[in-house]
Protein backbone atom coordinates (compact mmCIF):
# COMPACT_ATOMS: atom_id res chain seq x y z
CA UNK A 1 0.00 0.00 0.00
CA UNK A 2 1.42 3.46 -1.02
CA UNK A 3 2.13 6.74 0.72
CA UNK A 4 -1.25 7.69 -0.83
CA UNK A 5 -3.24 5.53 1.64
CA UNK A 6 -1.40 7.73 4.46
CA UNK A 7 -2.78 10.82 3.21
CA UNK A 8 -2.92 12.15 -0.63
CA UNK A 9 -0.54 15.03 0.14
CA UNK A 10 2.31 12.48 0.59
CA UNK A 11 2.72 11.24 -3.11
CA UNK A 12 4.45 14.93 -3.84
CA UNK A 13 7.37 16.84 -1.90
CA UNK A 14 6.74 19.23 0.08
CA UNK A 15 7.81 22.74 -1.15
CA UNK A 16 8.51 23.82 2.48
CA UNK A 17 8.70 22.10 5.41
CA UNK A 18 5.59 23.15 7.17
CA UNK A 19 3.52 22.10 4.30
CA UNK A 20 1.52 18.99 4.90
CA UNK A 21 2.14 19.45 8.50
CA UNK A 22 -0.64 17.29 10.88
CA UNK A 23 -2.11 17.92 14.42
CA UNK A 24 -2.97 16.28 17.73
CA UNK A 25 -6.02 17.33 19.70
CA UNK A 26 -8.03 15.57 23.19
CA UNK A 27 -11.75 15.18 23.54
CA UNK A 28 -12.08 18.66 24.98
CA UNK A 29 -10.23 20.24 22.58
CA UNK A 30 -13.59 20.81 19.65
CA UNK A 31 -13.79 24.37 20.78
CA UNK A 32 -10.48 25.21 20.24
CA UNK A 33 -10.83 23.36 16.68
CA UNK A 34 -13.48 24.94 15.74
CA UNK A 35 -11.92 28.35 16.08
CA UNK A 36 -8.91 27.21 14.69
CA UNK A 37 -10.65 25.65 11.26
CA UNK A 38 -10.90 28.43 9.21
CA UNK A 39 -6.69 28.59 9.31
CA UNK A 40 -5.66 24.85 8.94
CA UNK A 41 -5.48 23.76 5.45
CA UNK A 42 -8.13 21.80 4.19
CA UNK A 43 -7.83 17.82 4.89
CA UNK A 44 -5.05 18.26 7.26
CA UNK A 45 -4.74 14.79 9.48
CA UNK A 46 -5.56 15.41 13.13
CA UNK A 47 -4.91 12.69 15.65
CA UNK A 48 -7.01 12.29 18.67
CA UNK A 49 -5.49 11.56 22.10
CA UNK A 50 -6.49 8.44 24.14
CA UNK A 51 -6.34 10.32 27.79
CA UNK A 52 -7.52 8.21 30.81
CA UNK A 53 -9.93 10.90 31.76
CA UNK A 54 -12.16 10.90 28.32
CA UNK A 55 -14.82 8.49 27.47
CA UNK A 56 -15.09 6.22 24.71
CA UNK A 57 -18.36 8.36 23.60
CA UNK A 58 -16.12 11.88 23.85
CA UNK A 59 -13.05 10.43 21.60
CA UNK A 60 -15.69 9.46 18.84
CA UNK A 61 -17.30 12.97 19.01
CA UNK A 62 -14.04 14.70 18.51
CA UNK A 63 -13.15 12.20 15.70
CA UNK A 64 -16.58 13.13 14.47
CA UNK A 65 -15.90 16.90 14.83
CA UNK A 66 -12.58 16.50 12.72
CA UNK A 67 -14.51 15.01 9.67
CA UNK A 68 -17.21 17.57 9.94
CA UNK A 69 -14.44 20.45 9.78
CA UNK A 70 -13.10 18.87 6.61
CA UNK A 71 -10.28 17.24 7.98
CA UNK A 72 -8.74 13.58 8.57
CA UNK A 73 -9.24 12.06 11.81
CA UNK A 74 -6.56 9.58 13.16
CA UNK A 75 -8.15 8.67 16.36
CA UNK A 76 -5.23 7.38 18.88
CA UNK A 77 -6.30 3.70 20.42
CA UNK A 78 -4.19 2.83 24.06
CA UNK A 79 -4.36 -1.23 23.97
CA UNK A 80 -3.21 -1.50 27.85
CA UNK A 81 -6.32 1.16 28.27
CA UNK A 82 -9.05 -1.12 26.58
CA UNK A 83 -10.34 -3.54 29.07
CA UNK A 84 -11.84 -6.01 26.44
CA UNK A 85 -12.00 -7.37 22.31
CA UNK A 86 -15.63 -6.31 22.51
CA UNK A 87 -14.66 -2.45 23.79
CA UNK A 88 -11.98 -2.56 20.84
CA UNK A 89 -14.55 -3.54 18.53
CA UNK A 90 -16.96 -1.01 19.06
CA UNK A 91 -14.42 1.60 19.03
CA UNK A 92 -13.06 0.74 15.92
CA UNK A 93 -16.71 -0.28 14.45
CA UNK A 94 -18.02 3.28 15.56
CA UNK A 95 -14.76 5.21 14.81
CA UNK A 96 -15.03 3.95 10.81
CA UNK A 97 -19.05 4.36 10.68
CA UNK A 98 -19.87 7.63 12.75
CA UNK A 99 -16.39 9.53 11.71
CA UNK A 100 -15.07 8.35 8.48
CA UNK A 101 -12.02 7.08 10.39
CA UNK A 102 -9.99 5.42 7.70
CA UNK A 103 -6.71 5.86 9.48
CA UNK A 104 -5.48 4.49 13.59
CA UNK A 105 -2.97 5.66 16.03
CA UNK A 106 -1.73 2.52 18.00
CA UNK A 107 0.50 2.58 21.30
CA UNK A 108 1.13 0.21 23.68
CA UNK A 109 -0.07 2.88 26.63
CA UNK A 110 1.71 3.85 29.73
CA UNK A 111 0.02 1.56 32.37
CA UNK A 112 2.23 -1.05 33.42
CA UNK A 113 -0.55 -3.96 33.79
CA UNK A 114 -2.72 -4.50 30.94
CA UNK A 115 -6.84 -3.63 31.88
CA UNK A 116 -7.45 -6.07 29.13
CA UNK A 117 -6.37 -8.93 26.94
CA UNK A 118 -3.46 -6.05 24.64
CA UNK A 119 -0.39 -5.45 26.06
CA UNK A 120 1.15 -3.71 23.42
CA UNK A 121 0.73 -2.34 19.79
CA UNK A 122 1.06 -5.92 17.67
CA UNK A 123 -2.21 -7.58 20.26
CA UNK A 124 -4.74 -4.99 19.01
CA UNK A 125 -3.28 -5.33 15.26
CA UNK A 126 -3.10 -9.23 15.20
CA UNK A 127 -7.12 -8.86 16.07
CA UNK A 128 -7.70 -8.09 12.59
CA UNK A 129 -9.96 -5.44 13.21
CA UNK A 130 -8.57 -2.50 11.34
CA UNK A 131 -8.20 -3.91 8.06
CA UNK A 132 -11.45 -6.05 8.72
CA UNK A 133 -13.15 -2.11 8.89
CA UNK A 134 -11.49 -0.77 6.33
CA UNK A 135 -8.25 1.04 8.02
CA UNK A 136 -5.92 2.10 5.06
CA UNK A 137 -3.07 3.48 6.94
CA UNK A 138 -1.52 2.59 10.95
CA UNK A 139 0.74 5.19 12.54
CA UNK A 140 3.15 4.02 15.27
CA UNK A 141 5.24 6.07 17.78
CA UNK A 142 8.83 6.61 17.07
CA UNK A 143 11.88 7.12 19.83
CA UNK A 144 14.77 9.44 18.47
CA UNK A 145 15.42 10.04 22.45
CA UNK A 146 14.88 6.32 23.62
CA UNK A 147 12.14 5.02 25.51
CA UNK A 148 12.57 3.97 29.28
CA UNK A 149 11.52 0.73 28.73
CA UNK A 150 13.20 -0.86 26.00
CA UNK A 151 17.03 -0.84 24.92
CA UNK A 152 17.91 0.63 21.32
CA UNK A 153 17.90 -2.48 20.08
CA UNK A 154 14.67 -3.46 21.36
CA UNK A 155 13.00 -0.20 20.22
CA UNK A 156 14.31 -0.96 16.60
CA UNK A 157 13.09 -4.58 16.52
CA UNK A 158 9.57 -3.25 17.94
CA UNK A 159 9.17 -1.40 15.01
CA UNK A 160 10.58 -3.16 12.51
CA UNK A 161 8.33 -6.20 13.51
CA UNK A 162 5.26 -3.57 13.90
CA UNK A 163 5.65 -1.90 10.06
CA UNK A 164 6.08 -5.19 8.89
CA UNK A 165 2.75 -6.51 10.44
CA UNK A 166 1.02 -3.15 9.38
CA UNK A 167 2.45 -3.91 5.48
CA UNK A 168 1.31 -7.89 5.82
CA UNK A 169 -2.10 -6.78 6.62
CA UNK A 170 -2.20 -4.65 3.97
CA UNK A 171 -2.57 -1.56 5.63
CA UNK A 172 0.40 1.44 5.32
CA UNK A 173 2.97 2.27 8.26
CA UNK A 174 3.35 5.74 9.38
CA UNK A 175 6.27 6.69 12.04
CA UNK A 176 5.11 9.74 14.32
CA UNK A 177 7.72 10.68 16.60
CA UNK A 178 7.93 11.49 19.92
CA UNK A 179 7.92 15.25 20.39
CA UNK A 180 11.73 16.13 20.82
CA UNK A 181 13.80 19.73 21.38
CA UNK A 182 16.94 19.32 19.20
CA UNK A 183 17.10 18.59 15.62
CA UNK A 184 20.59 16.28 15.88
CA UNK A 185 18.90 13.25 17.59
CA UNK A 186 15.88 13.46 14.57
CA UNK A 187 18.33 13.15 11.92
CA UNK A 188 20.60 10.35 13.69
CA UNK A 189 17.44 9.34 14.39
CA UNK A 190 16.11 9.23 10.42
CA UNK A 191 19.72 8.10 8.96
CA UNK A 192 19.54 4.78 11.44
CA UNK A 193 16.13 3.97 10.70
CA UNK A 194 17.01 3.86 6.73
CA UNK A 195 20.14 1.82 6.98
CA UNK A 196 17.87 -0.45 8.34
CA UNK A 197 15.68 -0.74 5.26
CA UNK A 198 12.59 1.23 7.70
CA UNK A 199 11.21 2.93 4.37
CA UNK A 200 7.82 4.04 5.81
CA UNK A 201 6.42 7.99 6.00
CA UNK A 202 7.74 9.19 8.96
CA UNK A 203 6.16 12.44 10.59
CA UNK A 204 8.54 14.03 13.16
CA UNK A 205 7.08 15.80 16.46
CA UNK A 206 7.56 19.31 16.94
CA UNK A 207 6.37 21.33 20.31
CA UNK A 208 4.03 23.86 19.29
CA UNK A 209 4.44 27.23 20.95
CA UNK A 210 3.42 27.15 24.65
CA UNK A 211 4.82 28.67 28.20
CA UNK A 212 8.68 27.22 29.24
CA UNK A 213 7.13 25.32 32.09
CA UNK A 214 4.69 23.93 30.00
CA UNK A 215 7.19 22.56 27.51
CA UNK A 216 9.31 21.10 30.80
CA UNK A 217 6.20 19.88 32.34
CA UNK A 218 5.28 17.64 28.93
CA UNK A 219 9.19 16.93 28.65
CA UNK A 220 9.80 15.05 32.04
CA UNK A 221 6.35 13.15 31.83
CA UNK A 222 7.40 11.86 28.50
CA UNK A 223 10.93 11.34 28.76
CA UNK A 224 12.07 13.80 26.22
CA UNK A 225 16.01 15.34 26.37
CA UNK A 226 15.71 18.47 27.88
CA UNK A 227 19.49 19.45 29.51
CA UNK A 228 20.31 22.64 29.68
CA UNK A 229 21.90 22.22 26.84
CA UNK A 230 19.30 21.19 24.95
CA UNK A 231 16.99 24.31 26.20
CA UNK A 232 19.91 26.62 25.14
CA UNK A 233 19.87 25.23 21.57
CA UNK A 234 16.00 25.45 20.93
CA UNK A 235 16.16 29.34 22.16
CA UNK A 236 15.33 28.62 26.14
CA UNK A 237 17.34 29.21 28.97
CA UNK A 238 16.92 26.99 31.57
CA UNK A 239 17.31 29.41 34.49
CA UNK A 240 14.36 31.88 33.13
CA UNK A 241 10.91 29.36 33.28
CA UNK A 242 9.08 32.36 32.56
CA UNK A 243 7.83 33.35 29.35
CA UNK A 244 7.14 31.23 26.57
CA UNK A 245 8.92 29.73 23.46
CA UNK A 246 8.39 28.59 19.79
CA UNK A 247 9.62 25.85 17.64
CA UNK A 248 11.74 28.17 14.99
CA UNK A 249 14.85 26.76 15.81
CA UNK A 250 14.22 23.37 15.73
CA UNK A 251 12.76 23.63 12.43
CA UNK A 252 14.83 25.81 10.70
CA UNK A 253 17.35 22.89 11.75
CA UNK A 254 15.56 20.41 10.31
CA UNK A 255 14.76 22.38 7.30
CA UNK A 256 18.38 22.54 6.54
CA UNK A 257 19.43 19.05 7.40
CA UNK A 258 16.89 17.06 6.62
CA UNK A 259 17.28 15.37 2.55
CA UNK A 260 16.27 12.87 0.06
CA UNK A 261 18.27 10.27 2.17
CA UNK A 262 15.88 10.44 5.09
CA UNK A 263 13.05 9.53 3.11
CA UNK A 264 9.27 11.09 3.07
CA UNK A 265 9.06 13.54 6.03
CA UNK A 266 6.43 15.99 7.61
CA UNK A 267 6.10 17.40 10.84
CA UNK A 268 3.59 16.35 13.03
CA UNK A 269 2.56 19.26 15.95
CA UNK A 270 2.13 18.42 19.71
CA UNK A 271 -0.10 21.87 20.51
CA UNK A 272 1.09 22.22 23.70
CA UNK A 273 -0.19 25.93 23.83
CA UNK A 274 -3.17 25.52 22.73
CA UNK A 275 -4.36 24.41 18.95
CA UNK A 276 -5.40 28.32 17.49
CA UNK A 277 -1.67 29.69 19.17
CA UNK A 278 0.27 26.38 17.19
CA UNK A 279 -1.57 26.71 13.97
CA UNK A 280 -0.97 30.71 13.73
CA UNK A 281 2.45 29.43 14.37
CA UNK A 282 2.81 27.33 11.55
CA UNK A 283 0.94 30.04 9.71
CA UNK A 284 3.42 33.02 10.24
CA UNK A 285 6.28 30.94 9.85
CA UNK A 286 5.20 29.04 6.33
CA UNK A 287 4.63 32.74 5.21
CA UNK A 288 7.90 34.13 5.62
CA UNK A 289 10.27 30.62 5.29
CA UNK A 290 8.07 28.82 2.81
CA UNK A 291 10.27 30.16 -0.13
CA UNK A 292 13.09 29.15 1.21
CA UNK A 293 12.01 26.46 3.84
Amino acid sequence: MGVAAIHPAWEVAPAFITEGYSLEMTAKDRDALTKAAPHIAPDTPIAITFLPGETMDARIAAACHVRASGFEPMPHLSARRIASQDELAEMVERLTVEAGAKRMFIVAGDPPVPAGPFADTLSVLRTGLMETHGIKAIGIAGHPDGHPALDSDGLWQALDDKCSEISARGMAPLIVTQFGFDADPFLRWLTDLRARGIAAPVRIGVPGPAGIKTLLRFAAHCGVGASAAVMTKYGVSITKLLGTAGPDALVDALAAGIGAEHGPIRLHFYPFGGLERTVAWINDYSAANGARA
